[in-house]
């Protein structure tokens, strides 16, 4: 998103931009997510809610959103709804596709299969932070576009660039432990760990509090165990979140073929955690400038999306929210 973002607002101020999709197709992990893009109801509530974030980068996110949805919209990008279902939070759902697409026509210049390689000039770095590799090295299964390989953070690091805070903490989903594919991402989510037992293959609890809202502190521990379940007691099966039941997600889950025990009124689900991004990435600024190790800019690099890290940091956010917003000031500081 922040690379389409980024280019899309610098031809609107007059200047040229070429994006570089290492993938063979546009819209990296958000034409794979759910579309919602969201901020906390008031800037505490953000704060609170990731205590380990860069407090100037969250107040640019959370007072920048709605000014920059209004920017989507006057694009005409297709919203599906005007609001996120959640009580604690405010934004807007798009179509991913439809999102993909209006961005896409307006950045213009897209050359797919095109690792970033070495360029001189301007660069505003997009490359989805280091997922691939965080998933690979902790035997996880990667819930993200395929690509997002580090390429820009390592971009930036051999250009003396420091590292944000939060770099061993994800945004993940309780998922299935079953083969699932890019179509399973938002659909075979496991979100019912309020109503639910964590515990290992002997049966052990591995994460003994309720979890957040988000469930996000649940993804993270259950990633740090070899095997995990969730064990939901056979009379909250019809508890919702948002428009499905815990039994409708189990059901996915099944399908999709994960073991699923059914015994003594409990029904237990092997599951994992897919590591959608890293919390973690380049240190930038609230122009999107990547700093430097003594905090100045690096002349001429820019980063947004998950290449941007430290927003996040010890909770959960809106990772759509931050890649349009910090794509826009990036564009902003380059095209001013």
């Amino acid at each position: 998103m922040a690379g389409l973002v980024a280019a899309a607002r610098l031809r609107e101020l007059g200047r040229e931009a070429v994006v570089l999709e290492n993938g063979d197709r546009a819209g990296g992990s958000m034409l794979l997510s759910s579309g919602v893009v969201w901020r906390h109801r008031s800037l505490e509530d953000f704060h609170a809610e990731c205590p380990g974030g860069d407090p100037a980068l969250q107040e640019l996110v959370w007072s920048r959103l709605d000014d920059a949805l209004e920017w989507l919209d006057s694009l005409r990008a297709p919203v599906v709804t005007r609001e996120t279902a959640n009580p604690r939070t405010t934004g807007l759902r798009f179509d991913p596709l439809g999102l993909t697409n209006t961005l896409a026509a307006v950045a213009g210049e897209i050359r797919l299969g095109t690792p970033l390689g070495e360029q001189e000039g301007d660069v505003v770095l997009a490359t989805g932070g280091w997922g691939v590799g965080f998933a690979a090295e902790r035997g996880l299964p990667l819930r993200a576009a395929p690509w997002s390989d580090g390429g820009g953070i390592a971009f930036a690091r051999a250009r003396g660039a420091a590292l944000s805070a939060g770099r061993e903490e994800i945004y993940g989903r309780v998922m299935p432990a079953a083969d699932w594919g890019e179509q399973d991402f938002v659909r075979a989510a496991q979100l019912y760990g309020r109503w639910a037992q964590a515990v290992d293959d002997e049966g052990r609890p591995v994460f003994e509090r309720e979890p957040a809202w988000h469930e996000n502190d649940l993804a993270q521990a259950l990633a740090r165990v070899p095997s995990a379940w969730l064990v939901v007691g056979d009379g909250d099966l019809g508890q919702r979140v948002r428009e499905r039941t815990v039994a409708d997600m189990i059901g996915v889950a099944e399908e999709l073929g994960a073991e699923v025990r059914r015994h003594d009124g409990t029904t237990a689900v092997h599951v994992t955690t897919g590591v959608t991004h890293t919390l973690g990435g380049l240190r930038v600024d609230t122009r999107a400038r990547v700093l430097d190790e003594a905090g100045g800019p690096i002349p001429g690099l820019h980063a947004a999306g998950n290449d941007a890290g430290g927003i996040f940091t010890g909770g959960y956010g809106s990772g759509l929210a931050a890649a349009l917003v910090l794509g826009l000031a990036a564009a902003d500081d380059l095209g001013g």
